[in-house]
């Protein structure tokens, strides 16, 4: 597929490169190696070296692409062999850069992780099995470093305990087990020291090749992209926000959700330990969500689980319009809830525990209501639903079918068709192979409808895939589906009675959802019956 848009290119690599080699190269040369640099040089001291580094690692995957499928005839076996062979150098080689220049770099490797509709299947894995559970580490000198200036003493002299071995890294922070003086076990999240330094640096180079890949190649346009950076990772790297944004997540389900309040947790904050570069949360002895193996020795089904995950972010996204959008397996881990509850097969009940806070997207009433009202459509195979809120959302009449299929994952056909396992996706390679063929035949029109949506819309396709991932994990389930239709459906109806004018208007609301009702258990014993007919049939 990339081989499409790079045909034609090296020019422009070339060009470009030597640009970049040659005046990165003059502006870095100029630089001190001063510890006490102030932070405006060191930004322009940062950006020539990623420059060089990002300039020769995208026209080493130019030219690699360019000569390795030279000559050889499209659809031909030998060109597939040799295209899957080139996809996974580059895609190790871009990994590899990611880890290189680390903070931001790292964010992206996530984020192409979960785009199976745009990039060919290589790098989705590369990216996948790389950037959630091993990022770079900072040293133990580095993070007393962090201590002394957030708290003042090093950590040794804070805590009773601390392990200085990190119990994981991330992009932006890795994250310590220590003990308090009064004996509480806690996980300590530190912010990696050159993130403070490097983080404008790294979203102006990241600028720069997004929008020299844009002009090398039209259809590629990852510009938004930059935008929801400037905007976010401020935010990210400030813990204090995360640990407010941890708390107004559970207060919302408290509140709005009381149903789920059992079934969801983030960990306690204790704030008198904690900075805007230093988080302090209580220690969650808990399995990751996609280790089903440590799952199952809890007393808990996985599929219980997938159906946790689907309840709680259809809860977040339709009712609550405050959404974590940075849910991959590395944030989400479960336990038994403490309740003690059982399922009918005796099975413990689970509980989500959140990690990760600092990336939250707040929906506005309309926008709510039109996903809500859009996820509703297709999970009943609405065709005219479908379109007119694809159409509300900003997708157009053009591109709203493409649309729907980015949702779903699934193409048009699928869609649209009323069968109850229409969205039924069974992660075989045959759904790969799927998927990843539209991915290659749509690549101009994804790009296109992705420049027309908005930035929130945006995040809710990068956690609706962040879930998509997990769920398959944990084995695929029509229930899922169905979940997703009760509360886009139950957030309608709330929806609209809140803007009810008369008695009448409210009586035909109150029709609307017992005929809904009777759908969605229509669905359900469908649904029952399809999955009896499978183990039925082996």
């Amino acid at each position: 597929m990339a081989s499409r848009f790079l045909s034609g290119s090296r020019r422009k690599w070339v060009m470009t490169g030597s640009l970049l080699l040659g005046g990165g190269g003059a502006i870095a040369a100029a630089s001190s190696s001063n510890e006490n640099i102030p932070p405006t040089v060191k930004l322009f001291t940062a950006v020539p070296f990623r420059l060089i580094l990002d300039a020769f690692t995208a026209a080493t995957i130019a030219f690699d692409y360019e000569y390795s499928l030279w000559g050889l005839p499209e659809g031909s076996l030998e060109r597939l062999k040799v295209k899957h062979e080139v996809h996974t150098r580059c895609a190790r080689r871009l990994r590899d850069l990611c880890f290189h220049n680390g903070g931001i770099y790292i964010k992206l490797g996530q984020h192409i992780s979960q785009l199976e509709y745009v990039v060919p299947q290589e790098y989705v894995q590369v990216m996948r099995t790389s950037m959630l559970n091993k990022c770079p580490i900072s040293s133990y000198e580095q993070i007393c470093a962090v201590f002394m200036k957030e708290l003042g003493r090093p950590p040794h002299e804070v805590f009773k305990e601390f392990d200085p071995v990190p119990l994981a890294s991330a992009s932006l922070a890795q994250v310590h087990a220590a003990r308090t003086h009064d004996g509480k076990k806690v996980a300590v999240k530190i912010q990696h020291t050159h993130m403070t330094d490097t983080a404008a640096a790294d979203s102006a180079t990241v600028g720069l090749i997004v929008n020299f890949l844009h002009w090398c190649f039209p259809s590629f346009d990852y510009r938004w992209l930059i935008d929801e950076i400037h905007d976010s990772v401020p935010k990210e790297l400030d813990f204090l926000y995360e640990a407010k944004n941890s708390e107004k997540c559970l207060d919302n389900f408290k509140r709005l959700s009381p149903h789920m309040a059992d079934y969801i947790y983030a960990p306690k904050i204790y704030w008198n330990l904690s900075t805007s570069k230093l988080l302090t949360m209580e220690f969650m002895d808990a399995a990751e969500v996609t280790d089903v193996n440590a799952i199952r020795k809890q007393g808990i089904q996985p599929t219980e689980v997938a159906k946790l995950v689907s309840q709680v972010f259809a809860e977040m996204i339709f009712k609550h319009g405050f959404v974590h959008c940075d849910p991959h397996a590395a944030n989400m881990l479960v336990r038994p809830a403490p309740s003690g509850k059982r399922n009918i097969l005796g099975k413990k009940k689970p509980q989500l525990v959140l990690l990760d806070h600092g990336l939250y997207k707040t929906l506005d009433f309309p926008t709510r209501s039109n996903y809500a009202a859009l996820w509703k459509a297709l999970i009943f195979a609405d065709v005219k639903g479908i379109k007119e809120n694809s159409v509300k959302l900003g997708a157009g009449e053009d591109l709203y079918t493409l649309f729907a299929g980015i949702l779903t994952m699934r193409p048009w056909n699928r869609v649209a068709d009323p069968s109850v396992d229409h969205l039924m996706i069974q992660g075989t390679e045959s759904d790969r192979e799927e998927l990843q063929m539209y991915a290659s035949q749509y690549f101009s029109q994804i790009s296109e409808l992705l420049s027309r949506l908005p930035r929130v819309i945006l995040l809710m396709l990068k956690t609706n895939d962040c879930l998509r991932a997990v769920n398959s994990s944990l084995g695929a389930s029509l229930d899922t589906f169905l979940i997703i239709g009760r509360v886009s459906s139950e957030a309608i109806i709330e929806m609209r009675m809140q803007q009810k004018k008369s008695l009448w208007s409210g009586l035909s609301i109150l029709v609307e959802e017992i005929i809904v009702e009777a759908r969605l258990l229509g669905l359900q014993v469908a649904a029952w019956l399809f999955q009896l007919r499978r183990v039925l049939c082996g």
